[in-house]
């Protein structure tokens, strides 16, 4: 058992003060000797002391906060360790150009963070994390199986961003995530970008070690820009000395990763949609992890026993006799 506010109970010297003191009595006699000895009322006497005693005790320990440790059960269930890597660079804030009709206008990063609660949502027993970027990356959430913390996390996205995207800080900081954590079985981070990034070689090196090292699996959901390239295009050849457009160099650095990578491409909230539904069903594994129970308060327990005391006490004192005639 442990206490919330242990500082209290430095109080309960005083509950033992109704021991110190002798009862009085509020009839008074010219000669002590007519009274009669009477055990009965001494023993009671001595029992109402205790009583108000043990009252004051209950009373102290309730406040100090008493409660039992919390309890961590290892449990094997469906689900994956997540970290969600989301572009808050300007573009997320223009509207799709695809062709689904029931949601004309809706803005990327709307049509995003609506799809990935949903994800979450559905989602039993997993340890999702999060880290956005634009210019440079922001840690916003650590791996946790606190899905109302989760979906918070997720709406408070939404806001001013800048126009640079640096996916080799968010990726770097994604992978942060599951440094110290526990490997539950099942890692991946869901990288979700309007555009693609050029990174340089330090840089890729750090992330093909930390995704090599920690076991992460890597998803590239690339929200297409209207009349851009397809990173899945194979015979786009750039001119001259050109080099590859961002997104397809950046598809390209992610296939040699130590892990395993997919990549989608999303036009609309529909084949978004699609795209976090693949995801879902990929990352469905058995894991391990811990179920924590937290414990229990035991305050009302001593404010319940203080008061049936009290009401003991007070029919004690109710009943005793005033005067003899």
């Amino acid at each position: 058992m442990t206490f919330s506010f242990p500082w209290v109970l430095w109080f309960m010297p005083l509950a033992f003060i109704p021991l110190i003191f002798k009862e009085a009595s509020l009839q008074y006699y010219s000669w002590n000797e007519m009274i009669p000895k009477d055990r009965l009322s001494s023993i009671i006497a001595i029992i109402l002391k205790f009583i108000a005693t043990l009252i004051l005790i209950m009373i102290i320990i309730g406040l100090s906060g008493p409660h039992s440790r919390q309890k961590e059960i290892e449990k094997i269930g469906i689900g994956a360790q997540i970290g969600l890597v989301l572009d808050r660079s300007a573009s997320m804030d223009d509207p799709f150009a695809g062709n689904d009709q029931t949601k004309v206008g809706e803005i990327k990063s709307a049509a995003a963070a609506r799809l990935i609660i949903e994800f979450v949502q559905s989602r039993a027993n997993d340890m999702i994390g999060m880290v956005t970027f634009s210019n440079s990356a922001m840690y916003v959430l650590p791996l946790t199986d606190n899905k109302n913390a989760i979906i918070s996390a997720v709406r408070a996205t939404a806001g001013n961003a800048l126009f640079q995207t640096n996916i080799g800080s968010g990726l770097t900081t994604g992978a942060e995530l599951f440094n110290k954590v526990p490997d539950s079985g099942s890692r991946a981070v869901i990288l979700l970008s309007d555009g693609g990034g050029r990174i340089d070689a330090a840089t890729q090196e750090k992330i093909k070690d930390w995704f090599g090292r920690f076991k992460i699996s890597l998803y590239w959901i690339v929200l297409r820009q209207p009349g851009g390239i397809s990173i899945f295009n194979t015979s786009y050849k750039p001119r001259d000395d050109d080099p590859l457009p961002p997104q397809i160099e950046l598809n390209e650095f992610f296939k040699t990763l130590p892990s395993s990578f997919q990549a989608y491409e999303a036009e609309d909230p529909k084949t978004l949609q699609k795209a976090i539904e693949d995801i879902n069903q990929k990352e469905k594994k058995p894991i391990k992890y811990f179920e924590k129970i937290p414990g229990q308060d035991y305050s009302t327990h001593c404010f319940v026993t203080a008061a049936l005391l009290m009401i003991v006490l007070l029919t004690l004192k109710l009943i005793e006799v005033k005067s003899w005639l």
